[in-house]
């Protein structure tokens, strides 16, 4: 029986009345002797919980519950929708809150910082835009492709589509497009198609995809090896066509082999007597641009014309492109001096725009934008191996006018002065000089016809802003560049935008006139006469404006993504992903 007289708090006494052994005792429970503790006081503060939810705030509505990730949804089940709430004037700090509609139930989640994109998959903006904000989302937040379900559809044939991606990207990367474009139009037709889980990568010479098609099954990938690059931008702006049409959702997987065997059936549109014949006009004009008159417009451009068999010549034989460019790089300068000999002291600045002229031919400002661009956008091993291309090309034509310039020098006593070569202030002359340099660049680069026009005018542009702001302004030469060569990308961007075709096309031709040709004349011919100081003096401020050109194209074409909407499309949105290399930051 219970002792009625003992307190309920108290421990309990075993019958025989010996004390428990510890193994009995709660850690928790006084021990004998010891005054129990006063109940809490109802009304006074008392201890809660870390987890306990903080007087003033209201509990959070239960979320239905988790299902599997492998489990279909049921025909019950509503999706939820995210929605990013924009910040209204007049209500404090930016809030940045997103909130998931699930029919009646709405509840914060967190977020990143930008919000959830809203990616339309429409043909209301370029596909250019749209895939690019696709490749910069992580791979569990893009949306799935928007594709309407047949009866009798048994899914996308991987292999064919992941070969069919491969091909164009092959022609895109061969064509000299940048890798991040690449790999949006490898992302958009793979997206196109259902293959929504899809990562494709791009080196400069290989292409690799590789599709997943849930989280337990085994990735599938294909690479494929870009040997040949050539230059063909009329093959550019179909390939661009087509993945046009295949992101809208226009063409089948059949088509879209019939278009590629189409595209490289498809012959150049100039023959190679109109190359010949170009590279020649571009030479004279490039004479032109830095005080050359019509003799030395005639000798720049056969020394140019001579260049281009001689390097066709070992084309034909197999030898490296390293020394075709030294091949093609002799004959303008042998040309300059015998320019030199035959003139003698009567004037020793027409020599040098001989050989002036026939560098712009020759210096790869198409491979050098390209890199830059690539490193700029964070493919960073693509742009390496683009710039050490470059760097081999100009090594090349640098021996070959080095040999011809050192045996004139020497064996000869040629006059050659740098400082001699002064440019003329010639306004109406040289801007038409610098319109027939790009109308001569866009036939080299085999542009379609339609975009001639539009190549020949920036060029212009181009020029007269680079004279206004160097011949005429303040400015020096590497900063007049780079605000030239950014109209000449932003203008580019813009065309490019307008036709949904590729700004290639409109930017490459058009910095022809701004290519350093006499100051890399300088630095060569310095050397030739044992001023190394003077001639790394003039390699450098040539390199400087060369890359000026490259960041210059770049950050106008970046500024007409900001803030130029496509015609007929809605204002882009304003949280742009950043390139791989600075996301998060």
């Amino acid at each position: 029986m219970p002792d009625p007289q003992r307190s309920a708090s108290e421990p309990p006494v075993p019958e025989d009345g010996k004390p428990l052994s510890d193994e009995a005792h709660s850690a928790f429970t006084p021990p004998l002797g010891v005054p129990q503790p006063p109940p809490p006081d109802p009304d006074g503060e008392q201890p809660t919980s870390e987890f306990a939810i903080p007087s003033g705030f209201t509990a959070e509505a239960p979320s239905e519950a988790e299902s599997s990730a492998f489990t279909p949804p049921s025909s019950q089940t509503t999706q939820a929708i995210p929605i990013v709430q924009p910040d209204r004037p007049g209500q404090g700090a930016p809030s940045n809150r997103t909130t998931y509609n699930t029919g009646a139930m709405r509840f914060p989640a967190f977020t990143p910082p930008h919000g959830i994109p809203v990616v339309r998959l429409t043909k209301d903006q370029p596909w250019q835009d749209r895939m690019r904000t696709m490749l910069r989302i992580p791979v569990t937040e893009r949306p799935l492709p928007e594709r309407v379900e047949k009866q009798d559809d048994v899914g996308p044939a991987v292999p064919r589509v992941l070969d069919v991606t491969r091909r164009i990207g092959e022609l895109l990367l061969a064509g000299g497009e940048g890798a991040e474009d690449v790999e949006a139009a490898m992302f958009g037709v793979a997206h196109a198609y259902g293959l929504d889980r899809c990562e494709p990568t791009v080196t400069f010479t290989l292409l690799s995809v590789s599709y997943q098609p849930s989280l337990v099954d085994d990735p599938i990938t294909a690479s494929r090896t870009v040997r040949r690059r050539g230059t063909d931008y009329t093959r550019l702006a179909a390939v661009f066509r087509l993945v046009d049409d295949i992101t809208s959702g226009d063409m089948t997987l059949e088509d879209s082999y019939r278009r590629l065997a189409e595209i490289r059936r498809n012959r150049h549109p100039y023959p190679g007597w109109a190359l010949t014949l170009a590279s020649g006009l571009l030479a004279g004009a490039a004479s032109i641009l830095v005080g050359g008159g019509g003799l030395v417009f005639l000798a720049a451009a056969l020394g140019a014309v001579l260049g281009d068999r001689l390097a066709w010549l070992c084309s034909g034989r197999g030898l490296p492109e390293f020394y075709q460019f030294v091949a093609a790089a002799m004959p303008p300068a042998a040309i300059g001096v015998v320019f030199a000999l035959s003139l003698g002291h009567a004037d020793k600045s027409q020599a040098g725009a001989v050989i002036t002229g026939g560098l712009f031919a020759l210096i790869p400002g198409r491979a050098l934008v390209s890199g830059v661009q690539d490193g700029l956008t964070g493919y960073y091993i693509t742009a390496a191996a683009r710039l050490l291309e470059v760097g081999y090309l100009i090594v090349g034509i640098v021996c070959g006018v080095l040999i011809v310039l050192y045996g004139g020098v020497t064996l000869f006593n040629a006059d050659l002065d740098p400082e001699a070569l002064q440019r003329v202030e010639r306004p109406v002359l040289q801007t038409l000089a610098a319109m027939l340099l790009a109308l001569a660049f866009c036939v080299l680069l085999q542009q379609e016809r339609h975009t001639v026009l539009f190549a020949t005018l920036n060029g212009g542009v181009a020029w007269v802003v680079y004279g206004a702001l160097h011949d005429t302004g303040p400015l020096s030469a590497v900063a007049a560049t780079t605000i030239a060569a950014g109209l000449v990308g932003l203008f580019g961007q813009l065309l490019s935008r307008y036709r949904y075709a590729s700004a290639l096309p409109y930017v490459t031709a058009a910095i022809g006139p701004l290519l350093p040709g006499s100051a890399t004349y300088f630095g060569l011919l310095g050397l030739a006469q044992g001023d190394t100081n003077g001639g790394f003096k003039s390699l450098t401020t040539a390199a400087a404006l060369a890359l000026a050109i490259a960041i210059g194209v770049n950050l106008g074409s970046e500024v007409a993504r900001l803030f130029i909407r496509a015609p007929g499309g809605e204002v882009a949105a304003a949280g742009r992903r950043a390139a791989k290399r600075t996301r998060g930051f």
